[in-house]
């Protein structure tokens, strides 16, 4: 079957553009997540919306599985190809199309990477602030609602996509939203798509809001006696009125991992990264006010700097913290799950993830991006060690039960996927009859990224 769609799509576009290669199906097999991998049957390399309609139309006609693959980099194994099919890579459309500074836009092909984006806005003094962890493709950001550590600030993809070009399943193309600021016409189809993780159709542009670079920033990296401590500090700032652009929790077992990794010397205990931009005068004034905050709360040492190559370093360090985690546990797997919650209960339910690892035994540790309720827990998976999986499954389950149970959300950035399909009619109860009526309307055939977001758990 493999060999008959391969030849199928080679002629349909380009030798070239077809792989069958046992290396390219396997790395097309599996994200960054622990779920099982799946080889495709075929990887396709698109490079333009031509060539997407042509294999959409193709893969309806043979009710073939089609699933949209970035960077790979996801953590709940969207782009595991559970049916097989085609493995449809963006990265060839990776081309900024037009940046329109005077309406602080940009239109991009969905294989540009948040990074090649800001080196092209830095030259007009803008910058795209949306910033996972890794240098993602900006239509997996954007198929999976991406955020990072500036959303406290600027929002997460859904806040920041203005418009998009989607080919449908049936290979019709259709264009989302207006270039205007705001709107109150039709539907939001723009919001629909933004974080439908490839399950309505395939992004191959994007209309995106991008910012002015800030006058000034200060980094500050501010260290607490316990867990407790930096989050009552975070919940205040906000509650204050305090404009931050990034505020993070990191875990006293993140800090030495990440000293161990990148060579710094950040003393090993529970520690909040904050960053204030503006002007100087303004970022000054917050400062003061970020301090008499922290030391009300026991805060042991704090350390500002607006050098741009410290807060780089800092801020490279919060990024690579899950990579220096696995670093430090070579061989072994993790679980990456994330929650959010509303602010007034961050408190108990990071306090509550802290708890459940304990009692259950399990090595890992939280960071998360206290400043919007967005907390992540890894756990650290040993194939030497009997249980460890169910141990982290478990441990998993009990912080999400209790995010729901807060009011808050199975997942707050990494998506849905496969890993938290099960949650999804607790937390959305009858409206999730609403969310699977669209699928099949816009997807009747089911060939867009099956057995992820809003399909029946298998």
């Amino acid at each position: 079957m493999s060999v008959v769609i391969a030849e199928d799509l080679k002629r349909i576009l380009s030798p070239q553009q077809v792989s069958t290669s046992p290396s390219v199906l396997e790395q097309h097999s599996h994200d960054e997540s622990y779920h099982t991998p799946v080889l495709p049957d075929v990887v396709v390399f698109p490079e333009s919306t031509e060539d997407v309609v042509r294999v959409v139309r193709y893969a309806a006609e043979h009710n073939i599985a089609i699933v949209p693959f970035g960077m790979g980099s996801a953590l709940e194994g969207h782009v595991v190809p559970l049916r097989r099919g085609i493995s449809l890579d963006m990265t060839r459309m990776n081309r900024i199309l037009e940046i329109r500074p005077d309406d602080f836009l940009v239109r991009v092909q969905p294989g540009v990477t948040r990074v090649q984006l800001n080196e092209a806005l830095g030259r007009y003094g803008l910058m795209f602030p949306v910033d996972p962890g890794a240098d993602a493709s900006l239509g997996g950001m954007a198929a999976t609602n991406a955020s990072g550590t500036r959303a406290v600030r600027y929002g997460a993809m859904r806040d920041n996509v203005r418009a998009l070009e989607v080919v449908l399943p049936s290979g019709e193309v259709i264009r989302t939203g207006s270039l205007a600021v705001k709107s109150s016409s039709g539907y939001n189809l723009t919001g629909l798509f933004v974080g439908s993780e490839g399950t309505l159709g395939v992004i191959t542009e994007l209309w995106l809001r991008v910012y002015g670079i800030p006058e000034h920033s200060v980094a500050i990296r501010a260290q607490f006696p316990d867990i407790q401590a930096c989050v009552n500090t975070s919940t205040q700032i906000i509650a204050a009125g305090i404009p931050v652009t990034r505020v993070e929790l990191v875990e006293a077992p993140y800090i030495e991992a990440v000293n161990r990794y990148k060579g710094t010397d950040f003393p090993v205990v529970p520690t909040l990264f904050i960053e204030l931009s503006g002007t100087r005068d303004s970022v000054e004034a917050e400062l003061r006010w970020v301090r008499e905050i922290a030391e009300d709360n026991g805060c042991t040492g704090l350390v500002a700097t607006s050098d741009e190559a410290e807060r780089n370093r800092l801020w490279e360090a919060r990024h690579h913290a899950a990579y220096a985690m696995m670093h430090q546990h070579r061989g072994a797997g993790h679980m990456s799950t994330d929650v959010c919650v509303p602010l007034s209960k961050l408190p108990e339910a990071v306090l509550h993830a802290r708890r459940t690892m304990d009692e259950e035994g399990a090595l890992g540790a939280i960071i998360g991006h206290v400043g919007d309720g967005n907390f992540h827990a890894t756990l650290v998976i040993r194939p030497d060690v009997p249980g460890d999986m169910e141990r982290a499954e478990r441990v998993n389950e009990q912080i999400v039960r209790h995010a729901l149970a807060l009011g808050g959300t199975c997942t707050g950035e990494h998506g849905v996927g496969i890993g938290k399909r099960k949650y999804q009619a607790l937390e959305h109860g009858a409206a999730l009859g609403l969310m699977q009526a669209i699928k099949r309307l816009v997807d009747p055939r089911g060939i867009m990224n099956p057995g992820k977001l809003v399909d029946p758990d298998a």
